[in-house]
């Protein structure tokens, strides 16, 4: 292999340099890739959405079409999932990394942990079908939906919250204990204010997975889009989680299934700003609660 003398006398490899070539197009191949499919979806999609696409419903007498009620759907299933997931992820972390002798039943756990996460989001669909939706006679309904999304999400947020407490450092737990401090008191007031952006970090893309499924809740949320009605003390808003909802990426399905390709290109570009939105937010938020950078 052919080389060259650098200026400073170190050796440059035409194979290193042909590597370093090709870590810079594959960087640029997928940064191309990404605003190819943006611009594409902004193009077909852009001029569908004007305020009546996104303030009503879709209504076959008034001929109209609009997404609001999966809008409102979509945070309904993402503010249930998580009132579910989130305690039951960190708390599940916390005891993997804090209290948990390792053993067998510790490997146990985080192998049933990673093989939740690899199986596909349809077999979660059926599961919570069969569980949630028959066996419990949830049917159809957010919740049923909320319910089967939390397994989903469960390992993700506590193998996140679980790296996350890994990379505080031992000598703020040993400097706690030795100051008389009781183990929950430590954990509580010193790891996970520490370990805050990485667990904030693990719901948000949590919650970026809720947003992008479609799968698992055609079986279990299905596919309604009405609006919630406000009855006495909000009751309305109540019974709603025990009704049918589709997510806006359920109605894109639907929109491509009957050939409204314009409506789904539209649905296509309210989700791109939506996760780009979570993407803003994931770092807002991890640079607010660096404890380390505030310091």
């Amino acid at each position: 292999m052919h080389e060259t003398t650098a200026i400073y006398g170190k050796r440059v490899r035409t194979y290193d340099v042909v590597l370093k070539v090709l870590i810079y197009l594959s960087a640029f191949s997928s940064v191309f890739l990404l605003l190819g499919i943006m611009a594409y979806v902004f193009v077909k999609g852009i001029g569908v959405i004007n305020w009546t696409f996104l303030t009503t419903v879709q209504s076959s007498a008034k001929e109209t079409f609009g997404i609001l009620g999966n809008i409102v759907n979509t945070l309904y299933l993402i503010l249930i999932t998580l009132l579910f997931a989130t305690p039951i992820g960190i708390g599940a972390a916390i005891y993997l990394n804090e209290y948990a002798k390792r053993g067998r039943l510790v490997s146990l756990i985080e192998s049933t942990t990673e093989i939740l996460a690899g199986l596909p989001s349809i077999l979660f669909g059926l599961f919570g079908l069969a569980l949630f939706g028959t066996v419990f006679q949830l049917g159809y309904s957010i919740l049923t939906g909320a319910l089967t999304m939390t397994l989903m999400i469960l390992p993700l947020i506590t193998r996140n919250t679980q790296e996350a407490l890994k990379t505080v450092p031992a000598t703020y737990r040993s400097g706690a204990l030795g100051m008389g401090a009781t183990k929950w008191y430590m954990i509580r007031t010193i790891l996970l204010p520490s370990a805050m952006p990485g667990i904030i970090t693990g719901i948000i893309l949590a919650v970026g997975r809720i947003v992008g499924e479609s799968a698992a809740l055609l079986f279990t949320a299905g596919s309604g889009f009405l609006l919630p009605t406000f009855g006495e003390y909000g009751s309305g808003l109540f019974e709603k989680i025990l009704q049918p909802g589709g997510t806006l990426t359920i109605q894109l399905y639907l929109c491509m299934s009957k050939g409204q390709y314009d409506n789904a290109f539209g649905i296509a570009v309210v989700l791109i700003i939506i996760v780009f939105m979570i993407n803003l937010l994931t770092k807002h938020l991890s640079k607010r609660f660096d404890v380390n950078r505030r310091n």
